[in-house]
């Protein structure tokens, strides 16, 4: 099963009873499953009910969305005018304007503004509706979503395959150079002596132990082994069925982390390069795991 992405949209829309809902999904990146619904006023209640589909869909990513309903005459709701109120705050009004001598400027406008006067009755059928409606459409989307998603993930995973062969090249390369770190010392050494004058370099047992030191401190046969043990299990995840963006984040960090020891480790210029062209391909990696769900 191909890896799957973070980013991707879908979009869907369903009719029931001529309520008609319209649902727009977009993913980003993010190390965490955040949910951002723009639910209108008559489908706030279950905005619990979106989460848990998408929580069931996603597991990791930024998950924004907006959801539209159109109902048959164009509204959702009753608009209620409290009348007695509006005439208490009037008369409220008034009369605290004429002790302090004030224009007495009060308009209609004014007055809807004020608090309780103007309210929306939702119409609970055509919500009841709108949510049946949403259920399909959802469901639209999400599978739109999740199919861009998949899509993505397909072409990260092929990409990423081929720079993890570029750093088994790598690591190919070092294993061979490897045995040439103690040899070339040893030869460099012996030659700076003999300039300084000094015979019979081969029996002296100070030589010897310098050389065998150099050869322990610059032993990289272990961060090679645990580098391959890292990279065949990378392989393994790029096959894997469940979300994998995490672990592969981890194994870059690992694999950045033995990679620098053998550049530490084996002082020898062609090593260097080696593990250069490493980091570098391995940063391009570590970029594109950030996408991966």
């Amino acid at each position: 099963m191909a890896l799957k992405s973070m980013t991707g949209f879908g979009e869907g829309a369903a009719t029931v009873s001529g309520i008609r809902v319209a649902v727009e999904l977009s993913s980003v990146n993010r190390k965490q499953l955040d949910i951002n619904i723009n639910l209108p006023r008559n489908l706030i209640t279950l905005d619990a009910q979106v989460q848990r589909s998408i929580r069931a869909e996603f597991s990791r990513g930024r998950v924004s969305g907006i959801i539209r309903v159109d109902s048959p005459d164009g509204s959702d709701g009753s608009v209620i005018v409290d009348a007695k109120l509006a005439e208490q705050y009037v008369e409220g009004i008034r009369n605290a304007a004429a002790q302090l001598e004030l224009q007495d400027d009060l308009s209609a406008e004014t007055i809807a503004r004020l608090p309780g006067v103007v309210s929306v009755e939702q119409n609970e059928s055509v919500a009841d509706l709108a949510a049946d409606a949403l259920d399909a459409a959802l469901a639209k989307a999400l599978k739109g979503l999740a199919k861009m998603r998949s899509t993505e993930g397909r072409a990260l995973e092929k990409d990423l395959r081929e720079r993890v062969a570029l750093l088994e090249s790598s690591v190919k390369e070092i294993r061979k150079l490897a045995p040439t770190v103690v040899s070339g010392y040893r030869e460099k050494l012996f030659q700076r002596l003999e300039e300084a004058g000094l015979d019979d370099l081969a029996s002296d047992e100070r030589i010897v132990k310098e050389v065998a030191l150099f050869a322990d401190r610059c032993d990289i046969s272990e961060e090679l082994t645990r580098l391959k043990s890292h990279m065949e299990q990378a392989r393994k995840l790029l096959r894997s069925a469940e979300p994998v963006g995490r672990t592969l984040d981890f194994l870059c960090q690992e694999l950045f982390r033995e990679i620098n020891t053998v550049g530490s480790k084996a002082n020898e210029v062609e090593i260097t390069r080696q593990v250069v062209a490493f980091k570098t391909e391995l940063e391009r990696i570590r970029e594109q795991v950030q996408n991966i769900e």
